[in-house]
């Protein structure tokens, strides 16, 4: 599951993960490339993981962050 709040000029990732210790790391690195490649510069990013794949952890963080946004249109491209 993720969540997002706002947060004043600053980006803060909080992950909680079953698996942490083996893929801590890994979860961080898909979760920063995907907020980068959205342009996601501020909030607050909360991800409650149980071992999900790096693809889900992708696809649930762009449906988060479009909801937050309340986005009328998709720039497909900036999503792969």
């Amino acid at each position: 599951m993720v969540k997002i709040a706002p947060a004043d000029g600053e980006l803060e990732i909080v992950i909680h993960s079953e698996v942490i210790k083996q893929f801590g790391e890994q979860i961080l690195r898909v979760v920063e490339e995907t907020l980068q490649a959205m342009a996601v510069h501020q909030g607050l990013i909360i991800v409650e993981d149980k071992g999900a794949l790096d693809c889900v952890i992708r696809a649930r963080l762009q449906s988060a962050v479009l909801r937050a946004a309340d986005a009328q249109q998709i720039t497909w491209e900036a999503l792969q």
